[in-house]
């Protein structure tokens, strides 16, 4: 029982992490010329660095373990197809929320597998449990600019609409824990699709957004949100 706590307060912790970003984007005042100009870019980047990150060193990985090729491409490429036609419905009802998508298809499985961690006694679920916190906190950023952009949500709304969303956390975390962590099967199939619903959003809306002309910092962001990825990884690998 536990270990059933721990899983519900360090996912919801990470989850909290997003409206905590969504927080630091609605400061007004904040916005100067030079947050407009750069530093959004800069943190838009380190958001696709940080899910660049989790595809590449926790959701591919872990996928490819226990899954055969062939089946491991089906759930890939099924996932970034889902994603595309998610992105084309968005685009339709005029509804800009790719990032927020991205954000959740790497929250909800790296729940889950921080769930099947604590179950299974590994040794890396506090660290996994950091790590999906530091992506969630860029990640939150950039998803509450994106949503605002679009005027449809009041920023009171939006912020209740991540706090809510952080429940996820735990919801995932518990099922990872109690009916997951003997199908390592399927948690690989979560994970390899989210992974390709990743990769598709980081090269469709992310990346892009990430550009600012004839300012050459602001990419940095990737190379330092996958670093911390890397860090995460190297640490639960001793």
């Amino acid at each position: 029982m536990d270990n059933v706590w721990l899983v519900i307060i360090f996912a919801l912790l990470a989850g909290l992490a997003m409206p905590m970003g969504a927080f630091i984007a609605r400061i007004e005042h904040f916005q100067s010329d030079w947050f407009e100009a750069e530093f959004r870019h800069l943190v838009i980047a380190f958001g696709g660095g940080a899910l660049l990150s989790a595809v590449a060193l926790v959701l591919v990985p872990e996928g490819m373990a226990n899954l055969s090729l062939t089946a491991g491409l089906l759930f890939f490429i099924g996932g970034s197809l889902s994603f595309m036609a998610i992105d084309i419905l968005l685009v339709k009802i005029n509804t800009p929320a790719s990032q927020l998508a991205a954000m959740l298809a790497d929250f909800i499985p790296e729940s889950v597998a921080l769930g099947a961690a604590f179950a299974t006694g590994k040794s890396n679920a506090y660290f996994l449990a950091i790590l999906i916190a530091l992506q969630n906190f860029p990640e939150g950023f950039n998803a509450y600019r994106e949503m605002r952009s679009g005027k449809k949500f009041s920023a009171n709304r939006l912020l209740t609409i991540f706090c809510l969303l952080s429940l996820f956390g735990p919801a995932a975390g518990l099922s990872g824990y109690f009916w997951l962590a003997e199908s390592p099967d399927y948690v690989s199939a979560i994970m390899l699709f989210a992974s390709g619903g990743i990769l598709y959003s980081i090269f469709q809306d992310i990346a892009p957004q990430a550009k600012l002309d004839k300012h050459w910092f602001p990419p940095m962001g990737g190379v330092f949100g996958f670093a911390l990825g890397l860090i995460g990884f190297m640490l639960t690998k001793h």
